[in-house]
């Protein structure tokens, strides 16, 4: 139906529920009409009545509508008897008072009662939010199980009277239970991104619908189908070229301080994990578990009580491949107690910790560092030849190999900030490739199956410039210009194809940088959740892949990270694959960073690379941890997406990302919808792809507990037709008959 019609009927029913509502809050509805009736039986009968928890039918135009159950107060003042609150907003429920929640990160409340029975008209509230909220709440029905409820955004139609800061809501069973399902409880939650004001509740109530609201919203036939979103046309084409997708895109980092204590990674569907990040550049393997914190924690050389061993075990253990960093820094760890900037011989620091200090005087300017060995010994290529060998060693006693993947060091090019204790001097273009060639060799005579990663660069001034290009007293970019003007990643890669051409030796096999926005967006569990950021943390995932998509930071130029690897390789070392050895979106509890995630992971899958590694890994039942799922374990079954890449396309603002299996009887789609205000009514065209049979609907939009089973839209021989709610995930899990 067409949204003016839905919003002309709205308006009508809410001029004669305003009347109502003057009365005295949502009860006074049902009381002023007359409606109030007795509880029914539970059965349909010959009195109309609906199936328990059901909305009754509303009245055609011009009749009297049938009677309903008698109002049902959720919350006045209290929760009224038997019904429980299960939401996962912050709150309070003082006695005699208002429900007060903040609805911050998209949170909501839940009210909910065992075993609800009766046949409502509508669902009536009031509440009260700051003005700079606007439009920011929605409601639904829930029940145990796999109904999927509309939700419902409390726009002005709905809101039927205004009474100091107070607003009365009433939202027709029409609109919120449109096939009638059985229902035990009532959720309200924030649609968007809103501050941590207290918001305020009361008057929750199940109530009838007055009649002459019925006859208003029945006057243009049929059930109005509020909520359903604008249109969004989508196609899967099976006719067009696919390819393989790499399961190592599904990839997470180690954290050493959470090693022991979070199991839930394993939990993720993650296919890889990579031994790396700045400690493992002076991570000293005969130790056991002693690496350097570097400028992340005052220098410190640490024992973090978990190994490279252990690791690989652990990856084993749980089914995951693994990519190990090894140092080519040529300094690791001594012990597990010295620091690089002792207070009792450089003074008081700005930044210290228990003797240690930051490295930079009080004024912020910072020390010239002491000889390496205050707290490192030499690491040689050699160093890293014994580790790699005593690997492989034990990987032929166990008949199975450990490390997938090498990796040559962690972001050499802030080396001078990040160990500037041990490497105070900005590396070249010659540096580097001197480092590379030197254990890069090491690595392969030590293990010649190896597949080799390098020069994990953090982002983009060192994509296209050594670190000597900035380095103080020194005109900027003159070491690029002494190497051809070729940016530092061509450059490296075309230097290592003439190196294997002169000695036969293969060093690289994987080109692998790291990729953070510079958008201002966050890293992590940080980063602000506002509209405005939001939006730019989902299109800054464009940075990766998107070559019209001009980055909104700094840089001010397309990124066009993936393609413009696969030019390079092209044009200077054919044959290297494509890793994103660390990336991150920020936001993790978010649900425009759950987006972001999913987004990335199915364009990782388009773009056809070999590896991508999230850092670190996701909290627990976060969007970004849900966002894996997606991919990997939507159904907590090990229902995942399949092996074969499948072309697709979808309107703005949505995204479809779609595979199929060896048979291709079997198709997986992941569906986003990057709106955080309006649904989205998905018309998806499957080209070539066989007659569809069978579908099954899972959904995601930040609610505690995951994917949901959700009611799957109408299906013809090659269309289907979905909702998908404001900011979600939908995985449509797909058969067809095949011609």
């Amino acid at each position: 139906m067409e949204d003016g019609v839905k919003r002309a009927r709205m308006k009508a029913g809410a001029a004669v529920l305003s009347c109502a509502l003057l009365a005295g809050g949502s009860v006074a509805v049902a009381r002023a009409t007359g409606l109030a009736g007795t509880g029914g039986s539970g059965e349909a009968g010959q009195d109309g009545a609906a199936a328990p928890g059901t909305a009754a039918p509303a009245a055609p135009a011009g009749e009297k509508a049938a009677a309903s159950t008698a109002p049902v107060m959720l919350y006045d003042g209290g929760l009224a008897p038997d019904w429980k609150d299960i939401g996962w907003a912050q709150r309070e429920l003082p006695k005699g008072a208002p429900a007060r929640m903040r609805l911050f990160n998209y949170a909501g409340w839940i009210l909910y009662k065992p075993k609800l029975e009766g046949s409502f008209g509508a669902l009536s509230f009031r509440f009260s939010a700051p003005e700079s909220f606007g439009e920011f709440l929605e409601a639904r029905l829930d029940a145990h199980g796999a109904v999927s409820f509309p939700r419902i955004p409390i726009t002005s139609e709905l809101q039927v009277r205004k009474d100091g800061e107070w607003t009365e809501v009433l939202i027709p069973m029409e609109l919120l239970n449109p096939r009638g399902e059985p229902f035990d409880r009532v959720v309200l939650r924030a649609s968007k991104g809103v501050a941590r004001d207290w918001v305020l509740f009361d008057k929750v109530a199940l109530v009838p619908l007055p009649p002459d609201v019925a006859a208003a919203l029945a006057a243009g036939g049929g059930r109005s189908g509020k909520g359903s979103g604008r249109e969004a046309r989508m196609s899967i084409d099976c006719t067009a070229p696919g390819h393989r997708i790499s399961p190592l895109i599904y990839g997470i980092a180690f954290d050493g301080l959470r090693e022991k204590q979070d199991k839930h990674q394993y939990k993720l569907g993650a296919t890889t994990r990579r031994w790396g990040g700045n400690p493992t550049s002076r991570f000293n393997w005969k130790l056991g578990s002693t690496w350097n914190t570097a400028n992340d924690w005052f220098y410190r050389n640490v024992d973090i009580g978990f190994s490279a061993d252990d690791f690989l075990d652990a990856n084993r253990k749980n089914g995951m491949q693994s990519a190990l960093t090894v140092p080519i820094l040529g300094w690791v760890a001594k012990d597990s107690t010295s620091y690089g900037f002792p207070v009792s011989r450089f003074g008081p620091q700005q930044g210290e910790d228990n003797g240690a200090g930051n490295g930079n005087a009080r004024d912020g300017t910072p020390l010239k560092p002491g000889p390496p060995t205050q707290t490192s010994i030499e690491a040689p290529p050699e160093f890293v030849a014994e580790w790699v060998r005593s690997i492989r060693e034990k990987d032929q006693s166990r008949g199975a190999r450990s490390v997938q993947m090498y990796i040559l060091d962690n972001e050499p090019m802030l080396w001078n900030s990040t160990h500037r204790d041990v490497h105070p001097e900005p590396l070249s273009y010659d540096g580097l490739m001197q480092r590379t060639i030197a254990y890069g060799t090491a690595v392969r005579k030590a293990d010649p199956e190896a597949v080799i990663a390098g020069p994990a660069e953090w982002g983009w001034t060192n994509y296209l410039w050594s670190a000597a290009d900035f380095a103080p007293g020194k005109m900027n970019h003159s070491d690029r210009r002494a190497h051809g003007d070729l940016p530092l990643i061509a450059w490296y890669l075309r230097q290592l194809r003439e190196h294997e051409k002169k000695t036969g030796v293969r060093i690289l096999d994987v080109v692998d940088l790291h990729f953070y926005p510079q958008s201002n967006v966050g890293v992590g569990l940080e980063g602000n959740t506002d509209p405005e950021t939001n939006a730019r943390r989902i299109r800054s995932v464009r940075g990766l892949w998107d070559p019209t998509y001009k980055d909104e930071s700094w840089i001010g130029e397309p990124v066009r990270l993936i393609p413009r690897m696969k030019e390079w390789i092209a044009e200077n070392y054919p044959g290297r694959g494509i890793s994103i050895g660390e990336y991150n979106f920020g936001a993790f509890r978010h649900m425009s960073g759950g987006l972001a995630q999913a987004e990335a992971l199915g364009r990782f899958a388009q773009e056809n690379i070999l590896a991508a590694f999230f850092w670190q890994y996701p909290t627990d039942g976060s969007p970004v941890y849900w966002a894996f799922r997606a991919f990997r374990n939507f159904d907590g079954k090990g229902g995942r997406f399949q092996d074969t890449w499948v072309p697709a396309k979808a309107s703005e603002n949505t995204s479809l990302f779609a595979s199929r299996d060896d048979s291709g009887k079997k198709l997986v789609a992941v569906v986003l919808n990057l709106d955080p205000d309006q649904a989205a009514q998905a018309q998806i065209e499957l080209k070539g792809c066989g007659t569809l049979d069978s579908v099954r609907v899972l959904g995601y939009s930040g609610a505690p507990g995951g994917f949901t089973e959700q009611t799957p839209g109408a299906k013809a021989a090659g269309t289907l037709t979905q909702r998908l709610p404001p900011y979600s995930m939908t995985v449509l899990d797909l058969t067809v008959t095949k011609p």
